[in-house]
């Protein structure tokens, strides 16, 4: 057990070190959101496991608010809605689960932001395509080399590292830098 703090700590600041080369696209991934929602326009998010629950997390800093009081926007994480997402599995296939909700929720202006620490998942690789077909602005926080989602997003937000939890916290940090520029024009 000894040690594992320390290394993990070291991977982490190496992960974060490096995203500072991330600043224009984290730059861009605001801009994208404060223009959607000062527009009237709203969010839709997605991923699978823990990047489910980064979409959720990233949608309620929008509904209710990140560090001061404002209005609420609109913003759905098209990972939560269980009836929606078993119906689809059920009645198509799973890898459609969020590119159907995008299909039904997604309308020109919106912005979709997903995520995936491989970036090989299928379903967030279907939303995406969905999302360009209908004229969505498009973010992808990707990890390992981009994966078959790499080249589908207007902005990506590649954090290149080998470990899942490393690249998860380091889209966390991201995550909370775009709200808190988002949040200033809002």
């Amino acid at each position: 057990m000894s040690g594992v703090l320390a290394r993990n700590a070291g991977e982490l600041r190496s992960l974060l070190t490096r995203s500072e080369m991330l600043e224009a696209q984290v730059v861009a991934a605001s801009d994208a959101l404060a223009d959607a929602l000062t527009s009237g326009k709203k969010l839709l998010a997605c991923g699978n496991g823990g990047s489910a629950a980064d979409a959720s997390h990233l949608t309620t800093e929008f509904v209710c608010r990140f560090n001061r009081d404002r209005r609420p926007y609109p913003a759905i994480s098209l990972a939560t809605h269980g009836g929606d997402l078993t119906a689809i599995a059920n009645d198509y296939e799973f890898n459609d689960v969020f590119a159907r909700q995008v299909l039904a929720f997604g309308a020109p202006g919106d912005v979709l932001v997903v995520f995936t620490t491989s970036g090989r998942s299928e379903n967030v690789r279907r939303a995406l395509i969905a999302a360009n077909a209908k004229q969505l602005r498009t973010v992808a926080f990707l990890g390992g080399e981009g994966g078959v989602c790499k080249g589908l997003a207007d902005v990506e937000l590649l954090v290149e590292g080998a470990v899942t939890a490393r690249t998860q916290e380091v889209h966390k940090f991201l995550l909370h830098t775009i709200c808190e520029l988002t949040e200033r024009r809002l």
